[in-house]
Formats: structure tokens, C-alpha cells, sequence
């Protein structure tokens, strides 16, 4: 439940511009609302909670996350079955059920390493029974979420996605009556003229248009890419509410069509590294950023990245750099600050959330999290913009607090069965991999027991 907290003596990052950092500072949080931030602030009756040795500041905000093949993170392997292969191989074999376990797993996960926001990019909803399970996690496990309703992982190209099921979850999960208690919110996910037939996309599109609903797309990370900016601004797809990931091979013209659009950007340091053969990560990051495209962070999948916005913020401070003798030299290197605001307020606006969350500004949900700073790789406590970049990692989130209720504190997850969701993910895992056969098949029957 929200209560009424003062958490108090932290150093405050707010990532409000008007707030600024507060070396030494406290956030009122009632109702689950943020009621004001500052020096020695008077709360009567709230309940205390000290930050005296901690770092306060918004939770983190990812935006691409394929959350139902959290529990497929370790089916890669040598010998070229890496993210692709084993995607393929093992797609079509998850139950409801697993679907269920995955997603609650990789939000408890999100949770725990002090993501408060993800974009469950679901590219693999099966039947209504399998959306039905994943938003059956998201109830559980209470993060603030939007979940982007996509095709069957191996959707003929020239077949389109059904919108049937789409408005009947809009009934039922996302009407006056939703069990979400308003922490999701519903989106679409299409393959886009990269990965489906482009006829089809347009019709897609129109139904999307015609609901009014955020949409998202991926671009190729490997290969030329038959996404056109100046194209889809011309039939009018860009905007606030369509969100592109990867796009690494995007021309000047592109980012300059998302920038006046509006038109946010999806990166995932770790996928664009791993699979980004269509381009130089780095060159693309900085071109995004000085065409003054929203950039944010996500994951992408658990087999290719880890669910760790700290260590995506520190790769990419260590990349963002000009590179001398290229067209970035002249550019400006990416700093900390920028780097907190990609995985947080630009994140938010990248979800259509800024009013929401993203900072901590009064009147904002009070979605936070505090990093202990006297841990061994934390401590002493200099600048600290540059210990949230260059040092934390989930293991220093000692509290996450979403929509004001608290789900870790002390460094433990207080409102999950942490076992049970273990156990039972690691079962559907070995039931997956038993139903896909071949080099997945599991040397044991019997799953493993925890």
C-alpha cells in the first residue's frame, strides 16, 4: 500500500531542472505522490525513512524489453546458437503459462535493479490466452509498464496483425474496471517495413490511427534499412507516440525528420554492440543526440543484454565520445548528466510519461529509488552524478518505491516471493527447452529444483 514516507538526509539527484541536486536533501512521498522536495523538510505523522547514506532519485525507465523470453536468457551458446537461433527454435513452443512466469520474472527482476518503468515489447503473443498471461504478471507484480501488444513470432510477412484481440484486451485489462490499478498502459508493436511487408504495415497502421494507441517499431541492426523517416513523416506515423528502436543505419535525413517530429529512439548499448552490423553504435548514438532526437535506454532481451540500466548508462558514457576523423570529432562527449536523463526523464518521454514520472518533481508519482553510497564499490562519495554512472549496479539499490509503494527495502524484495518466482520460472524453462528438442533438450528430465 502508498503511506505517507519522508525519506530523508539523502544526497538527491531530482533530475528536475529547477530542482537541481541536493547534496544533502528530503523527498515528502503520501498518497503515492511526490508533495515536495528539499532541505529539512516537516512531515508530521510520516513515517521516516533514513537516506543519510544513500543516493535519492528517480527510478529508471526502459523502453524495449522483450520480457517474455526473460527466462530463455541462458539458451544462447556457442557455436552459432546465439539470440536469433534460439529465439526461433524456441518461440512458438511457450505455454501461457510460461509466458505468465517469464514476464513476472523479468519485472520482479526490473524491480530489483531499480527499473520502475519497462515497455513490455511483446513480439511473440500467441493467442489471447497468452496476453491474458502476460498482463496476469504485470497485475502481480505492480511495475509501472506500458505493454505493446504485438504478432506471433513468425508471422507471415504478408499477413497482418490481428486488432480483434487487441480491443478486447483494451476491454477488459485497460477500461473503467482494469486490475492494472493504472500502472500499464496499452500500445501496439509492428514489424515495420524492416521485418514485414510494407503493404501490410500501412494497413496496420491506419488500424493503430484509428484507436489511438502508441505504437512502436524495430529497425534492422544489420543491413540497410527500409525505414524512411522523411516517408513516414509524410503519412504522417512520426510523433510522440511512435517509437523507433536500433535504427543504426539512419541517415542525417532520418534523425532530422524524427527530431522535428517529435519521434523518440529506443537504444540498447549492449544489442547494438552485439548484433549492430549496420553500423557503428557509437557514430549512431552521437548523431541521434546532436540532431536532438529523444534517445532513451532499454534492454532488448535478457540473452543479449542484462537487465542492468547502470551498466547500459556506463557503456554508453565510456562510448560517447567524438571520434577524430570522422564526421562526430567536433561533437560534444556524452556527459553523466545526460546519461541519467537518458535512462530516466527521457525514457518517460519516450513512453509518454513525463508528466508522470522520470523526475522527482512535485506532483509527479512518486516512483524512486535509493542507492546505497557507503557500499564497498560506491565508496567515499565524491561527485555524485558520476557514482550513479560510473559505480552503481542493481546490488547498491537498497529501496524501490513505484506509484509510493515500497517493493525493496533494506536491499530485499519485500513484496515478492522470491523463491517461488524463481522455481517455478526455472521450470518453465526446462519445459521449453524439452518441447523445443535439439541442442536445447535439457540433459536432466526433471527441472531443477531451487
Amino acid at each position: 500500500m502508498s503511506g505517507d514516507y519522508l525519506i530523508k538526509g539523502g544526497a538527491v539527484v531530482s533530475v528536475d531542472p529547477e530542482l537541481g541536486i541536493l547534496p544533502r536533501g528530503d523527498v515528502h512521498v503520501r498518497g503515492g505522490e511526490i508533495v515536495a522536495v528539499g532541505p529539512e523538510l516537516p512531515a508530521d505523522g510520516a513515517e521516516v525513512v533514513d537516506a543519510s547514506r544513500m543516493i535519492v532519485m528517480p527510478g529508471l525507465v526502459e523502453t524495449h524489453f522483450h520480457m517474455w523470453s526473460s527466462l530463455g536468457r541462458n539458451f544462447v551458446m556457442d557455436g552459432g546458437f546465439e539470440y536469433f537461433p534460439a529465439k526461433w527454435a524456441t518461440a512458438a513452443v511457450y505455454e501461457p503459462e510460461d509466458f505468465y512466469r517469464s514476464v513476472r520474472l523479468g519485472l520482479v527482476e526490473a524491480a530489483n535493479a531499480g527499473i520502475t518503468t519497462v515497455h513490455n515489447w511483446s513480439h511473440n503473443t500467441r493467442t489471447p490466452a497468452h496476453a491474458d498471461a502476460e498482463l496476469r504478471a504485470h497485475r502481480d507484480a505492480g511495475v509501472r509498464a506500458r505493454y505493446s501488444y504485438g504478432h506471433p513470432d513468425g508471422l507471415p510477412v504478408d499477413e497482418p496483425l490481428g486488432f480483434g484481440d487487441i480491443d478486447r484486451v483494451r476491454d477488459e485489462w485497460f477500461g473503467t474496471s482494469s486490475p492494472l490499478a493504472g500502472l500499464v498502459h496499452l500500445g501496439v508493436n509492428l514489424r515495420g517495413p524492416d521485418l514485414g511487408n510494407y503493404a501490410v504495415f500501412v494497413a496496420e497502421m491506419e488500424n493503430v490511427k484509428s484507436r489511438d494507441l502508441p505504437v512502436c517499431i524495430h529497425t534492422l541492426q544489420g543491413g540497410e534499412t527500409a525505414v524512411s523517416g522523411p516517408d513516414l513523416e509524410e503519412k504522417g506515423y512520426l510523433g510522440p507516440d511512435f517509437l523507433i528502436t536500433h535504427y543504426l543505419a539512419a541517415t542525417q535525413a532520418d534523425r532530422e525528420a524524427m527530431a522535428r517530429t517529435g519521434t523518440p529512439l529506443s537504444y540498447s548499448v549492449h544489442s547494438e554492440f552485439r548484433l549492430g552490423e549496420a553500423g557503428d553504435p557509437r557514430r549512431a548514438l552521437l548523431k541521434m543526440l546532436a540532431a536532438g532526437v529523444n534517445v532513451s535506454l532499454s534492454i532488448d532481451a535478457t540473452s543479449i543484454c542484462p537487465v542492468n540500466l547502470f551498466e547500459a548508462m556506463s557503456v554508453a558514457w565510456n562510448m560517447g565520445i567524438p571520434w577524430q576523423g570522422t564526421d562526430t570529432a567536433d561533437f560534444e562527449p556524452l556527459s553523466l548528466r545526460r546519461c541519467i536523463e537518458l535512462a530516466t526523464i527521457d525514457g518517460a518521454r519516450a513512453l509518454g510519461l513525463a508528466d508522470t514520472i522520470g523526475s522527482l518533481t512535485p506532483g509527479k508519482r512518486a516512483d524512486l529509488i535509493l542507492i546505497r553510497a557507503d557500499d564497498i564499490n560506491i565508496a567515499p562519495l565524491a561527485d555524485v552524478e558520476s557514482a550513479i554512472v560510473r559505480s552503481a549496479t542493481p546490488a547498491n539499490v537498497d529501496t524501490v518505491m513505484i506509484d509510493g509503494r515500497i517493493l525493496k527495502r533494506g536491499g530485499d524484495l519485500v513484496a515478492y516471493d522470491v523463491e517461488e518466482i524463481v522455481r517455478e520460472a526455472a521450470q518453465s524453462a526446462h519445459a521449453v527447452r524439452t518441447r523445443a528438442g535439439g541442442r536445447l533438450a535439457p540433459e536432466r528430465e526433471e527441472a531443477p529444483v531451487f
